[in-house]
């Protein structure tokens, strides 16, 4: 008796085609956006950075003319002299307001989200969202009149009180200290749209789980929320550094160019003021910001990833 085998390979069954899926198509225009805005300005700048035009004499026509060459004499020069200066000026900036933005906004973001009062937290919110946008001529002016050197706070005080912000308490705009000042008007308001999320992810049982395990509130804090929100809040720390590194046209337009910092120098660079021979140096200039900024911007989307594990 002879057993008949069975197909279950199905090689004898008509195979369906398979379906191509397209839904990727939709991501193009991204790609493409990233790709014209972001990748290929990357590119540019690497390559001009390191490209250095030079006048040498044609020996068959001894007739001066245009060389092209690569060499790292761009960005040699951008570390030095007053570009050395300038990103200095830029480094000290941005970490007094980053830090100082992220203390005042995570104070301020606590203070919204604990608050009972709903109307409060959606003006707050409303505001916040505003004022993190805002920036360049507008918010210069703003400061320029009112604690400007003619400004209406600083008249007030002098003619009031016989107290000078520039004699006597040694305060200018065109300084370091005043520039930060301003940047804080559009940082703080940045951290608390960034912690706020944050903030309200703390589950409440976390609390009271702590509270009936007999721990204190500090403890609570120092324990629990803490450790849950430092991944945020050094992510925010980075955040409000990279936007004040890079923030361009308020102090362009507070100091009218003349205050030594990374993206002036560059502007100054790309409007001619720079010698024969260092064309280049404004890509080279980018090109330190690109060094510093996208390792920071990594290092801020591993960290918002490490905060959505706890509170998502």
């Amino acid at each position: 008796m002879t057993s008949a085998k069975i197909d279950t390979s199905g090689a004898g069954a008509r195979r369906r085609p398979r379906r191509r899926n397209y839904a990727w198509t939709g991501l193009l225009p991204f790609f493409a956006f990233v790709g014209l805005f972001f990748v290929l300005p990357i590119v540019v700048i690497l390559f001009t950075a390191f490209r250095k035009t030079v006048r040498a004499r044609n020996p068959v026509t001894q007739q001066f003319e245009p060389k092209t060459t690569f060499t790292f004499d761009n960005v040699a020069n951008s570390v030095h002299g007053v570009y050395l200066t300038a990103l200095g000026n830029s480094l000290l900036l941005s970490a007094i307001t980053a830090v100082v933005g992220a203390v005042a906004g995570l104070l301020l973001a606590y203070a919204v989200v604990t608050s009972r009062s709903a109307g409060l937290r959606r003006v707050v919110t409303a505001a916040a969202a505003v004022l993190a946008q805002s920036g360049g001529v507008q918010l210069a002016f703003l400061f320029i009149a009112t604690i400007g050197g003619s400004g209406l706070v600083t008249n007030f005080l002098q003619e009031q009180f016989g107290f000078s912000l520039i004699r006597d308490a040694g305060f200018s705009l065109e300084s370091v200290d005043g520039i930060a000042l301003i940047y804080l008007y559009f940082l703080v308001p940045l951290m608390v749209l960034v912690m706020a999320p944050a903030l309200e992810g703390l589950k409440p049982q976390w609390s009271e789980a702590a509270e009936s395990l007999g721990a204190k509130r500090w403890q609570f804090w120092r324990y629990v929320a803490g450790p849950v929100l430092l991944p945020s809040f050094l992510g925010s720390l980075l955040l409000l550094f990279c936007s004040a590194f890079s923030a361009y046209a308020t102090a362009d337009a507070l100091t009218s160019g003349s205050f030594p910092l990374v993206p002036i120098q560059i502007a100054s660079v790309l409007s001619g003021n720079v010698l024969s021979g260092q064309e280049n140096l404004g890509a080279a200039l980018a090109l330190d910001m690109v060094v510093l900024i996208i390792p920071l911007t990594f290092l801020y989307q591993y960290l918002q990833r490490r905060t959505t594990r706890w509170v998502s």
